[in-house]
């Protein structure tokens, strides 16, 4: 067996959020020598059950294997079937890492440096499009770029959070933030502290807010929707003044958002 290779394979499945329990099984199939193997993988994030497959493949020419992909099924709370399945696929760049997954596939953004076909870095939003799927019935992935022009912070301070008056502690809450994750927050007004949760929401240069049991409060609702409104009614008016039938087919491409 390949040690070197088997060390490799082994910290890539651990930063990749699979942690070390997987070493046994993947060592014992890379001593095996088969051309390629599955290995088994489950986690829970509150009471959500996420099912993981990673797929390994070995080099034709060499005894070299490769950790290509995983497959990913979310099973939300209550549930007896999946909800939804996503392949994410590993190579040297753009990676996704297990609780980004999660994150993703339960409908939240995560914050992402990428590497484009050039290799120049850059940082974007990434969520998927749960419209739209590609060839292999995968979600295709958006994304929007920092010209994109959502801000966190200003986002968030547009709600009373406490965390925001501590520098440490706002660090923290966008940190956890830009991994994708719903986090807790306390909320001060007129009634005193209140717990409430938050989740970045990059398309709409907003954040989501949840009450104490997770429910999506009407406050989020109304600014989503202003917004909306107000990009609809921006466009209608953009139509109106622009008199050239060439200038009124072409379809408009959102700033920043790769599909």
């Amino acid at each position: 067996m390949n040690e070197q290779n088997f060390d490799y394979l082994k910290n890539q499945v651990k930063y990749t959020g699979f942690g070390e329990a997987l070493e046994p099984q993947l060592k014992e199939k890379i001593s095996k020598g088969e051309s390629n193997f599955t290995l088994n993988h489950q986690a829970n994030f509150g009471g959500d059950t996420v099912n993981s497959n990673l797929h390994f493949r070995k080099s034709e020419m060499t005894d070299m294997y490769f950790f290509n992909k995983y497959d990913l099924s979310l099973t939300k709370s209550g549930q007896d079937e999946p909800a939804i399945n996503q392949t994410f696929y590993i190579g040297k760049d753009n990676n996704i890492t297990l609780k980004e997954g999660y994150n993703l596939l339960d409908g939240r953004a995560v914050n992402k440096d990428l590497v484009n076909k050039e290799q120049e870095k850059y940082n974007a939003w990434v969520q998927l499009d749960f419209k739209e799927t590609d060839n292999q019935g995968n979600f295709k992935l958006k994304q929007f770029h920092e010209n994109y022009g959502f801000d966190l912070q200003k986002a968030l301070e547009k709600h009373p959070i406490k965390e925001l008056g501590n520098p440490e502690d706002q660090s923290k809450l966008m940190d956890s933030l830009k991994k994708g994750n719903r986090q807790s927050v306390t909320f001060t007004g007129s009634e005193g502290e209140q717990k409430r949760f938050v989740e970045a929401n990059p398309q709409f240069k907003n954040v989501n807010t949840y009450d104490a049991n997770q429910v999506r409060t009407t406050e989020t609702q109304r600014e989503g929707k202003s917004e909306s409104q107000s990009k609809s009614q921006k466009q209608e008016v953009n139509e109106e003044s622009d008199e050239s039938p060439k200038k009124k087919t072409r379809k408009r491409k959102s700033a920043g958002v790769a599909g």
